[in-house]
């Protein structure tokens, strides 16, 4: 009885995963879905006690010890996760993804020790698995770390080109292959240590590799290569429900970076290769002019005398907090009759669906937000348009060739009548490339704190309204 619960409720934990991957495939179930996930995982931990307590009562062998260090470890992790849940912000997201991917990957290096350690010398396959499962958990866990050092500014965004590089991963691949062959026919754990170091090596050159404009994508195919391993843990378990949910995770992971990549006009191949084939030039090196600044007034008057606004965030935005005050202004300018909307690039933020949902947080109506795909031809005839915190999802350097950005498609923002574009300095994006919309005829910059910049404006216009 007690069996056919545990594998009922493994059952349930699966399809609660399958439910949670429907929720967040749209913004109005995305919070529902991420119950599902919560329950799922619960199931799944619960099924999982169930299971090493029913295994240890059948074969005599009650292990109070080791019942203690579990439970122990899992107060203390779900402590820590709590904490960091609580504590990080909005912006600190694509980071702590990354960072949390890191730790399943550590996670499958040391599972496979484990079951190397404690059943050595058995069946080829059994070996194939720990290999496997040692070798993607080594890649995801140094790829992990060093995505996340880019993410929050410890490592520098732009790639790293080593002489050869390709020649470098073609090599460590190579030597793989045979150190898995030498590990399959002798069970020795001097092969297996050799090639955890060249998988770890390989995984944090693969990602240094990539340049910042490509990091979502990168954060993506890693979430793909947790779920693998988690994956492979659980086919060296023998745990049916880490291998069916690390199994949803990493295909979930896989398609969703191939739908980025074509998004981003990038190759999928290229990316899992670590920028195999890219021309990382820093591009055309020219002098673009001067630039002009407005005030917050100026454009407070800018936007009284438009017809249409469209409002274009990004990271900066997110950074700034000034969601709430961009939502006010946008209130204000619809109830004067504006029409406004908002653009949105794939991967502003750093991060698929990142201003979506800080939008959302800000109660910004879902009607008026539009993917970049939607709204591009729209910029032609829109007066006025307010980007706020982004730079290479603008910027017109993408359309020029031997650009590091060259060929990902941005927001045509230079099209419409005049571009404000508020920023803390003429700094250029994370992706190191310098932005000639700033210097175009018909853009202004508005320098300062995007939440502030907002409140200034909104504070200008009701004078301005009321004239």
């Amino acid at each position: 009885m007690l069996s056919n619960f545990i594998d009922a409720t493994y059952i349930a934990a699966g399809l609660m995963f399958i439910l949670a991957l429907a929720g967040l495939s749209k913004h109005e179930t995305a919070r529902k879905g991420n119950v599902y996930g919560i329950m799922g995982m619960v199931f799944a931990v619960v099924a999982t006690n169930f299971a090493i307590a029913y295994r240890d009562y059948a074969n005599h062998n009650l292990q109070w010890d080791a019942a203690i260090m579990l439970y122990a470890a899992l107060a203390i992790g779900g402590a820590i996760g709590i904490w960091r849940a609580r504590k990080v912000e909005m912006t600190g997201m694509p980071e702590l993804i990354a960072l949390l991917h890191s730790f399943v990957g550590a996670a499958a290096v040391l599972v496979g020790y484990n079951v190397h350690l404690g059943n050595p010398n058995v069946d080829a396959l059994h070996s194939i698995e720990v290999y496997l499962g040692v070798f993607i958990g080594a890649v995801t866990f140094t790829g992990s770390l060093v995505a996340w050092g880019k993410l929050n500014g410890r490592i520098n965004s732009k790639p790293l080109t080593l002489p050869g590089r390709h020649w470098m991963n073609l090599a460590i691949v190579v030597a793989l292959a045979l150190i898995g062959w030498w590990y399959l026919a002798t069970g020795s754990i001097i092969p297996l240590i050799i090639a955890t170091v060249l998988s770890l090596l390989l995984g944090a050159h693969l990602v240094a590799a990539i340049g910042g404009a490509d990091m979502p994508v990168v954060v993506s195919m890693l979430n793909s290569y947790s779920g693998w391993a988690a994956a492979a843990s659980g086919f060296m378990l023998d745990m049916t429900i880490l291998a069916i949910t690390g199994a949803l995770v990493g295909a979930s992971g896989a398609i969703l970076s191939f739908i980025m990549c074509r998004a981003m006009n990038r190759s999928f191949i290229s990316v899992i290769l670590g920028g195999f084939g890219d021309d990382v030039s820093a591009g055309p090196d020219r002098e673009y002019g001067e630039h002009r600044e407005a005030s917050p007034a100026d454009v407070a008057t800018l936007l009284d005398s438009a017809g249409s606004v469209m409002i274009v965030p990004g990271y900066g935005m997110a950074v700034a907090q000034a969601q709430y005050a961009v939502a006010e202004l946008t209130e204000r300018l619809r109830a004067k009759g504006t029409k406004v909307s908002f653009g949105i690039h794939p991967v502003a933020g750093r991060l698929p669906g990142h201003m979506n949902v800080l939008l959302a947080e800000a109660k910004v109506p879902y009607d008026i937000v539009f993917e970049m795909d939607e709204i591009n031809d729209d910029l032609a005839d829109t007066d006025v348009v307010l980007v706020i915190g982004a730079n290479d999802t603008v910027n017109p350097a993408a359309m020029e060739p031997g650009s590091p950005i060259s060929g990902m498609p941005v927001l045509r923002v230079w099209e419409a009548g005049t571009v404000v574009v508020f920023k803390r300095s003429m700094s250029a994006g994370y992706a190191g490339v310098q932005n000639p919309l700033f210097f175009n005829e018909n853009s202004v910059m508005c320098f300062g704190d995007a939440k502030a910049t907002a409140q200034e404006i909104v504070a200008a216009l009701p004078a301005k309204v009321n004239a």
